[in-house]
């Protein structure tokens, strides 16, 4: 495993928040598992000076630039002061701009934060987002009732992760615990089974996973969270709420959360056609 100090650094300049250069570098890294790249994202570049900060880091550390700036200005002062110093820049907006111009016989606006505009749909991710906050893990069952999406399952099945992905994508996600000695929320029996996504893993998976956490805690790893036989009936027991609540079911040890995601929009978008 590399440790941080060996790993290659890439600083992602915008002069908005900087969301979409770091997920292009993100999709571009996970190509080179198990290598890992520091990531370091630098928002709202808006000057000179701030451009200067970021060449004078990356230079010093040898790093890559990854840029998504719209201004032009900054844009071309930024390449310049990059290719004087020899690091390793990257525009990845501004041909796609150039080419789009050019097709469109258009001049673009050049407008830092336009895809962040505060339009209904952003308006819809944010109540999204906060209701995933507020009706995570179970905190008010009544969630439960209002929700596009409840995830079921035992503990460290993704559910939290996948309820935020899942929130940024507008869907407004209540997510349930699965413990054997806890009754189940009575509004799960409330609801159409078709907007309920029961999460399985595998219980060696499950077990590395909760061995990890405990060590992450400070804990004992063999404390019963962990234990293998506590790990099975949980399980069992949450199989055979599933199978009660006629809910898909979705096996997520070796899945993403982006790709668990994926799955519950298509199953999703099937029960609706």
């Amino acid at each position: 495993m590399q440790s941080r100090k060996n790993k290659p650094i890439v600083y992602v300049v915008s002069d908005s928040a900087g969301e979409t250069g770091e997920a292009v570098v993100k999709a571009s890294a996970v190509q080179f598992y198990p290598m890992q790249v520091d990531i370091r994202v630098v928002p709202f570049v808006n000057s000179e000076e701030g451009v200067d900060r970021v060449v004078h880091d990356a230079a010093r550390l040898h790093a890559v630039i990854v840029f998504t700036l719209v201004v032009p200005r900054l844009r071309d002062y930024l390449v310049q002061q990059a290719s004087a110093r020899g690091i390793i820049h990257i525009d990845l907006l501004g041909p796609i701009i150039s080419s789009l111009e050019k097709s469109l016989h258009q001049e673009p606006r050049h407008q830092p934060g336009m895809i962040h505009a505060l339009d209904a749909d952003y308006f819809r991710k944010v109540d999204a987002v906060e209701f995933a906050v507020k009706y995570d893990d179970g905190r008010d069952p009544s969630g439960i009732l209002k929700a596009d999406i409840v995830l079921l399952g035992v503990s460290r099945t993704s559910k939290t992760p996948l309820s935020m992905y899942l929130a940024h994508k507008k869907f407004k996600v209540a997510n349930v615990p699965i413990v054997p000695e806890l009754r189940p929320p009575d509004e799960l029996f409330a609801v159409s089974s078709k907007k309920i996504f029961g999460l399985r893993i595998d219980p060696v998976k499950l077990n590395m996973i909760r061995r990890e956490r405990l060590k992450t805690l400070g804990l004992a790893a063999n404390a019963l969270y962990a234990n293998v036989d506590r790990i099975k009936q949980e399980l069992d027991y949450a199989d055979k709420l599933f199978a009660r609540l006629g809910c898909a079911m979705i096996d997520v040890s070796n899945r993403a959360v982006e790709e668990t995601a994926s799955l519950i929009m298509e199953l999703l978008s099937r029960q609706n056609r």
